[in-house]
């Protein structure tokens, strides 16, 4: 799967093949206003970078403290970007 699969997805609302791997799944889910499906797609993805995916869907929902103890769990510095921004370099990062 590449980023402009998942691009054009998002965009068209459509659905993912089976084989897009579960964060870029989480992202989708995001994308299409569905952060609870997102979230229950990333809380189970036990790696840095589920723990990044983690972070920025509590971020996105406000709960600071927690998307600090994720981002910890990440090995990477709180994000301070537009949300659109670090979506697009968690799903660059994802797809590369």
């Amino acid at each position: 799967m590449t980023f402009e699969d998942l691009r054009a997805a998002v965009e068209q609302q459509a659905a993912l093949p089976d084989t897009a791997p579960p964060l870029v799944r989480a992202l989708w889910h995001d994308a299409t206003g569905d952060w609870d499906g997102a979230h229950r797609v990333a809380q189970d993805v036990e790696s840095a970078d589920g723990a990044w995916v983690h972070a920025y869907l509590h971020r996105k929902e406000g709960d600071v403290g927690n998307a600090g103890y994720w981002y910890r769990r990440a090995g990477r510095p709180a994000a301070t970007e537009s949300f659109d921004d670090e979506w697009l370099a968690i799903a660059t990062a994802l797809l590369r």
